[in-house]
């Protein structure tokens, strides 16, 4: 048999059922069970089956179906015309156009026909009254309808006092949906009261109930009476808890609108009596300038869009209200962040390559990068900033370079220390929730810019800090990363920031610090420190100007020869960059004005005789020939986060046991390579010229000075080799080499990092010749010129090369001069109490 659309419909009287409540149908009138006995309607053993979908009919109660398809067309005229009984099953499954038994649930309801009627286009209604349950068994007839062997299924119950009590609480829950649910007509309450059979008012209120097909089937197929109102008490509950919270948020919801429209409306009136009377409203000023701000910053469609709906919110709350206060400051800080003005970039590469050199002495790599920034921007007018970081020891003029590149491009500058920062908000701002929010550091500075293009310095990134408060450096990956600054959301703004436009400027002492994420996003540029002639250069032509005028001398007043700034650079300060440099031309100036104000005599040409009287002794002695006149010292290079530095390997040996001992406060690595350096010495003794049994009878020390300060690496390895050669062999190092680079335990020389710092501190020092690693060869182009003619570099490969341009060829023959008390001959250093030299 094929289904057809056979679904519930109600006429007029009888309305949709209502989503949370009972559907009351004064068509559907509930009646006793029919006599199905003697005498009363007999149910055929063969009975024509009607599927109908998302449909369950229930005994006693009458409901209408329509028929629209041929085949239950010719079911409803057979059956008008027989006995008018039949079957009633919902289908399984909606979709399904003709049905088998699989198809069908197994219980129904067994209905006679009251009534057909024509419909429009060729449909019929019929109207039905549910007799009773009946079991589905088989289908003996496929066409031209179905027809199943069925048999009645009856209620069973026992009269007890939970029934009793199951059946009043069924109709008081029931009744308090009807009064509840609107639309329900007044008869629904005495057709509910005139219902007595038990089973006849669980089937009314499951056919009038707000369920689903698959639990209104379930109830059609609970047979116990008892069971069956269980679960409609369970259901009329859960309506009744559902109609309850409806009415309760239907009533809130009408409070809040009468009291906004009370609100507005008095607002209103107090409007027009004011402007009656002349009188304006301090609130509705406030609110006035606030939009004409809106208008003027010319905020994109975003952001114009969240300052409108901030500006109705305001016109909403208390003039008293903490919350109102906080909303006008936001506001405020909405129209002051500059979101249209930008300053015009002066794209005259000539003119800036002036400015950046009459402003900082050498810094060619740097200046290159910015005229190249310039160029790119003058064929490209949208081009993304390029995300830069200085890295150098201080005083190398990171940060007045990043005011050099600002004032090249005609762009403002802001600088913002992040050293020392260890809260996230900081950056990010607070979020509008707490009390006394603000925007993070970086919004805060671009409204102080007034402009949405400058140069922003983040000085000291290598000294940003985490603790439970956030990590900052996560919140600056946005901030730095072109791919993601153009949306930039402060959370206290909570609106979208373009970035890309800011040109950042990063500067740093030691990289090793910067996250690598962080690292990564910027294009880091190495300025390592200055020459010595540099450093002559950038004090006569800045330092010694700007200090005279600061101390507010004039030029007749005082001048340094160039003998005095060498003396200063060379014996009061121990430095790559020219900070302290610059601090004591501070002081001899600030003296010569004392003496000035004083009117007291004074040199207006300082020379090198007149430094002590104004900066005291001198600070800084060379040690190197005092050091390195001995066996068992050898001048090394190390690298620090302020700039190359010289330090000295030292190595004693006394009688012992061939224990070595390490001292000076070594790193783990810095350790690992004196052992490689002492295994290697072992192995070569018979090519060194020593006695294998020399290391069982002699313990070995290594220290290097300044314990007080750690220190680690692999490039000493070459330098702690040399030393216990030389301490062995009895053959000095030369006293103008010093030396780097990584050993392996066969006697290789490894490359190592920093060249160019330790270059430049070799140069300060006075060495002359520099033993270096053959791969570090490449890197001697970015060492000055003039630094590389005044040293003579060696590149290595082996230990053997290293030890045949370090050590002289014969033994020293007076320890006098390293600080014996007195000299001794050849047999006494043989003896038992032979001594050492004492390193100062």
């Amino acid at each position: 048999m094929s289904s057809t659309d056979e679904e519930l419909d109600f006429d007029e009287e009888s309305e949709s059922p209502e989503p949370n409540g009972l559907s009351v149908l004064e068509a559907i009138a509930p009646t006793d069970e029919p006599n199905l006995g003697k005498g009363g309607l007999s149910i055929p053993e063969l009975l024509p089956i009607l599927p109908v979908r998302d449909t369950v009919a229930f005994p006693g109660t009458i409901i209408p179906l329509n028929v629209g398809r041929e085949k239950s067309k010719r079911l409803i005229d057979d059956v008008l015309a027989g006995p008018k009984i039949l079957g009633v099953v919902a289908q399984r499954n909606a979709e399904v156009e003709d049905p088998t038994l699989d198809d069908l649930y197994r219980i129904g309801t067994v209905v006679a026909v009251l009534k057909s009627l024509k419909m429009s286009e060729g449909n019929q209604s019929v109207i039905v009254h549910g007799l009773v349950r009946f079991g589905l068994e088989d289908i003996t007839q496929s066409q031209p309808y179905l027809v199943a062997r069925a048999h009645t299924r009856a209620d069973t119950y026992v009269e007890s006092t939970e029934l009793e009590a199951m059946v009043e609480t069924s109709r008081r829950q029931a009744a308090r949906v009807i009064e509840m649910t609107p639309g329900v007509p007044d008869e629904a309450q005495t057709i509910l009261a005139n219902i007595e059979k038990p089973g006849s008012l669980a089937d009314f209120l499951a056919a009038n109930l707000s369920l689903d097909l698959v639990q209104k089937q379930e109830l059609l197929e609970t047979f116990d009476v008892l069971e069956r109102l269980r679960k409609v008490n369970m259901a009329l509950a859960k309506q009744i808890s559902v109609l309850e919270l409806s009415s309760k948020i239907q009533k809130e919801v009408k409070g809040q609108i009468d009291k906004s429209q009370r609100e507005y409306y008095l607002q209103e009136q107090m409007r027009a009596i004011q402007k009656e009377l002349g009188e304006t409203d301090s609130r509705e000023i406030e609110l006035e300038e606030l939009r004409e701000a809106v208008e003027k910053a010319k905020m994109p469609e975003e952001v114009r869009k969240e300052a409108d709906r901030e500006l109705k919110r305001l016109t909403r709350i208390p003039q008293a209200s903490p919350e109102y206060s906080g909303g006008i400051d936001y506001m405020h800080w909405l129209c002051d962040i500059p979101w249209s003005i930008s300053t015009e970039d002066k794209l005259n590469i000539a003119r800036a390559e002036k400015v950046l050199d009459a402003d900082h002495h050498d810094l060619d790599q740097v200046k290159k990068r910015i005229l190249e920034f310039l160029a790119v921007r003058k064929l490209k007018k949208d081009g993304r900033g390029p995300i830069l970081c200085f890295a150098g020891p201080p005083g190398v003029g990171k940060t007045s370079l990043g005011r050099s590149i600002a004032r090249a491009l005609g762009r403002k500058f802001i600088r913002m220390s992040v050293g020392g920062v260890r809260d996230e908000a900081e950056l990010r701002g607070h979020r509008r929730t707490y009390i006394g929010a603000l925007p993070g550091r970086v919004m805060q500075e671009i409204r102080k810019a007034g402009a949405n293009n400058p140069v922003f310095m983040l000085d000291e990134v290598d000294k940003l800090g985490s603790d439970a408060r956030g990590d900052p450096s996560s919140a600056l990956l946005e901030v730095l990363d072109p791919e993601q600054n153009y949306s930039f959301q402060d959370n206290y703004l909570g609106v979208p920031f373009d970035l890309s436009r800011v040109m950042f400027i990063c500067t740093a002492n030691y990289m090793e610090a910067v996250p690598p994420p962080l690292r990564d996003r910027m294009e880091v540029i190495d300025i390592q420190g200055y020459t010595q002639r540099d450093k002559q250069f950038i004090a006569k032509k800045y330092l010694v100007p700007r200090r005279r005028e600061q101390t507010g001398l004039t030029a007749r007043q005082i001048k340094f020869t160039d003998s005095a700034l060498a003396t200063i650079i060379e014996s009061y300060t121990a430095e790559a960059g020219v900070r302290n440099l610059e601090r004591e031309i501070g002081s001899v100036c600030r003296g010569v004005a004392a003496q000035v104000a004083r009117r007291r005599k004074h040199p207006s040409v300082i020379g090198r005789n007149n430094l002590e009287d104004y900066l005291g002794p001198i600070k800084f002695e060379p040690e190197l020939a005092l050091r390195t006149s001995v066996p068992g010292v050898v001048t090394g290079l190390a690298w620090t986060p302020y700039g190359g530095v010289i330090l000295f390997v030292e190595a004693n040996s006394m009688p012992g046991k061939g224990h070595m001992q390490l001292t000076g406060q070594l790193g783990d690595v810095m350790r690992e390579s004196a052992q490689a350096a002492y295994s290697l010495v072992r192995s070569n003794a018979r090519k060194l010229g020593l006695d294998s049994k020399i290391f069982a009878q002699r313990d070995i020390h290594v220290h290097i000075p300044a314990g007080a300060v750690p220190k680690d690496g692999p490039s000493a390895g070459i330098a702690m080799y040399t030393a216990l050669v030389s301490l062995l062999t009895e053959r000095p190092c030369r006293p103008d080499v010093a030396m780097t680079g990584e050993i392996t335990l066969r006697g290789l020389v490894l490359p190592i990092g920093g060249m160019k710092a330790k270059t430049l501190a070799a140069h300060r020092a006075g060495i002359k010749t520099i033993i270096l690693p053959d791969r570090n060869k490449k890197d001697l182009v970015e060492v000055p010129a003039d630094v590389r003619k005044q040293i003579k570099f060696v590149p290595v490969k082996t230990v053997a090369e290293v030890l045949a341009n370090a050590l002289t060829n014969g033994k020293p023959k007076s320890k006098k001069s390293a600080g014996r008390s007195s000299a001794r001959s050849k047999k006494k250093r043989k003896g038992a109490k032979k001594k050492k030299s004492r390193v100062s």
